[in-house]
């Protein structure tokens, strides 16, 4: 698929870019076997428009690499919203923004011609029907081989990640194990 546009940007459009990060931290590392670069994404999500706030939504896992990781969200342009990883007994884990990135979207709705979620998750198309009811213009950025159809009808404009392989990194190789 390539990128669906019904409704055209424009340079004068207020825009909030809401960045489902481990959707698409997941995303690229089982299609790919790379990784996102932020930096790149967010030029992609904001095309030239004005950038009205940009909000990277982490889960804090409490790994080695978290800390230059979200280092590098800041300095890419991103404010971060953490939220600790939840282990629940028996082993199961859960860490979703889903809840908060909405809330946040149409609290900052009023300041805001576009919304633009980055995030592959059906869960939203709730909040694209909501917010194009309210007079916003709704774009979903992300891996079209793993973003919900639903989510891809629904939005406005759906930018394809697939076709836009400068937002993708090589995973660092692991060292193999000595003996």
């Amino acid at each position: 698929m390539t990128d669906k546009i019904s409704i055209s940007q424009r340079k004068n459009h207020r825009v909030g870019v809401f960045v489902d990060v481990s959707n698409m931290y997941h995303s690229a590392r089982n299609l790919y076997n790379s990784r996102v670069n932020f930096g790149e994404l967010l030029k992609v999500a904001a095309t030239g428009r004005e950038l009205v706030r940009a909000v990277a939504y982490v889960i804090k896992s409490d790994t080695p690499e978290e800390k230059s990781f979200f280092e590098a969200l800041g300095k890419a342009g991103f404010e971060l919203k953490m939220k600790d990883l939840q282990i629940f007994p028996g082993g199961m884990k859960k860490g979703d923004w889903d809840v908060g990135i909405s809330i946040d979207a149409i609290s900052l709705s009023k300041q805001l011609d576009v919304v633009v979620i980055v995030s592959g998750d059906g869960d939203f198309v709730p909040l694209v029907d909501y917010l194009q009811h309210s007079g916003l213009i709704v774009e979903v950025v992300g891996f079209e081989r793993s973003t919900s159809a639903k989510v891809i009808e629904a939005a406005n404009n759906f930018i394809d990640l697939d076709q836009q392989r400068k937002v993708l990194m090589r995973a660092p190789r692991r060292k193999p194990k000595t003996s």
